[in-house]
């Protein structure tokens, strides 16, 4: 039985897709998209999508789950936990229609948040699209303008974020 290296990737039946980070005695240490950190014995069952050789480990743990974390935000859908701001935690978004007789309608803030990381992070990814893709310069330029008039609206939702770090970003005025 010939042993995987770090960085091999695998499709595990229970698991999902995977890059493994460490090898033991026994087992890999799989870090996998959906499930996180799993051990799984050398004998199980799985397929290996790309193999690396087993050599000795020059890389560090941190480096390896550096180039991970990149590599999922680059090609999957998952978004990064974004904290909510701590006096908005648990509250409601209360609409109230300008029409009588019509009930209001209440929405966990924290949903609403939820939705809005999801724009964002769609909208991060078309950029990364348009930017790799093989359009005309002059046409990327003209989508990357759209996105940024897209993240300079979704300015009014920055009150939520924790973080500034996190806030959305449009034109800036010179």
């Amino acid at each position: 039985m010939k042993i995987l290296g770090i960085g091999s990737r695998i499709n595990h039946h229970e698991f999902g897709k995977g890059v493994i980070t460490n090898v033991s005695a026994k087992e890999y240490w799989v870090t996998f998209i959906e499930n996180g950190l799993e051990t799984i014995a050398f004998e199980s069952e799985f397929e290996v999508i790309e193999a690396t050789e087993n050599e000795v480990d020059t890389v560090s743990f941190h480096d390896v789950e550096k180039s991970l974390l990149h590599l999922l935000k680059k090609w999957s859908d998952i978004s990064e936990i974004v904290p909510i701001a701590d006096k908005w935690k648990g509250g409601k978004i209360i609409l109230d229609p300008g029409q009588a007789g019509l009930a209001s309608k209440e929405i966990p803030i924290d949903t609403f948040f939820h939705k809005i990381i999801m724009v964002r992070d769609r909208v991060r990814v078309m950029e990364q699209k348009i930017n790799a893709s093989k359009i005309e310069e002059i046409e990327k330029i003209e989508l990357q303008q759209y996105i940024t008039r897209i993240y300079g609206s979704l300015t009014t939702f920055n009150v939520l974020f924790k973080s500034t770090n996190d806030y959305f970003v449009g034109e800036k005025t010179k």
